[in-house]
């Protein structure tokens, strides 16, 4: 594999090549393990203003922590939904990367902390995504965001979450989603066993083994994987999507997965840019702060966002 030669040194150091044997471990010690890995990396940058609220939501209570601007006026908004295959990550462990994204786009981002499987399983998640962008978009004026310009954005499981979001928000017409941006999304496959699985058998990070295992946390034998709240690759809406950017990493085994949906996309006329890192494994976006090459691409994602919102 012709990773970048920093990334696969943070790697080796972080201890976050996973193996075949980590689908063995619970969740509890899997959500350790990333925390503690990620604690190694740098404090992210300072941003105007940093809050933490709870949405009073139906039955459950969902923290979320925006990120803005010192502004009078109102800015168009990102949500972000972490990764961690449904099982793991939250709002901490994304800080970083919600603080780079709100500091070049000048925009608020509001990381949203969606409860997690096993002990949520699907489709709390799906749920917990998607009332908190129509709490969002309904209380707009007291956030301080412009309603007509809220984009949702999201790394694998969060891409997943982001994207089924706004497909979601065609079925219910209003609120609409602005623009969405999916970072190695996790949005279904064409191919029951696509060549990015054979190709990436191994990792780093992420292998195909450990993503059986995550499904396995989220949905049921019983759920069908065709479903568009769990796959929104076999929604009938796609044609109706807003603008959209995709960005694929070479060493992942999510990589056909992106790749599909950008190319789905785009055959059904919608107005998609895609991107594949060709020296990225899963997971980059998290380690920005120490490798140059993540820090670049997640810059280049910013600029997608800050052409579309400003």
């Amino acid at each position: 594999m012709n990773i970048d030669a920093t990334m696969k040194e943070v790697l080796q150091y972080a201890d976050m090549n996973v193996g075949l044997d980590d689908v063995k471990r619970t969740p509890h010690l899997l959500r350790e393990g990333m925390r503690k890995s990620l604690e190694q990396m740098p404090n992210g940058e300072s941003v105007d203003r940093v809050e933490d609220h709870t949405l009073a939501l139906k039955g459950r209570n969902i923290p979320i922590r925006m990120y803005r601007q010192a502004s009078e006026e109102p800015l168009p908004a990102i949500i972000f939904y972490h990764g961690g295959g449904f099982v793991i990550g939250d709002i901490y462990t994304h800080d970083s990367v919600c603080r780079s994204i709100a500091n070049r786009v000048k925009a608020a981002v509001i990381s949203v902390d969606y409860r997690l499987a096993p002990e949520h399983p699907f489709p709390a998640a799906v749920n917990d995504a998607y009332d908190s962008f129509v709490w969002i978009s309904e209380h707009a004026n007291e956030l301080g965001i412009i309603k007509e310009k809220i984009a949702v954005a999201g790394d694998s499981a969060g891409g997943n979450l982001a994207a089924v979001t706004t497909v979601k928000s065609i079925e219910s017409s209003e609120p609409s989603v602005y623009f969405q941006l999916l970072i190695y999304p996790s949005v279904g496959n064409e191919e029951n066993r696509p060549a990015s699985h054979r190709d990436n058998e191994k990792g780093p990070v992420l292998t195909p083994e450990l993503m059986k295992w995550f499904f396995r946390q989220y949905i049921t034998p019983e759920t069908d994987p065709r479903n568009p709240d769990v796959s929104p690759l076999f929604s009938p809406l796609l044609a109706k999507l807003p603008k959209t950017h995709i960005v694929t990493a070479k060493y992942d085994p999510l990589l056909d997965s992106g790749k599909d949906y950008a190319r789905k996309l785009q055959e059904l006329g919608v107005d998609v840019s895609y991107k594949m890192e060709e020296d990225m494994p899963h997971g980059f976006v998290n380690f920005h702060q120490v490798v140059p090459r993540a820090q670049e691409s997640l810059d280049e994602m910013c600029a997608e966002l800050r052409k579309s919102l400003t």
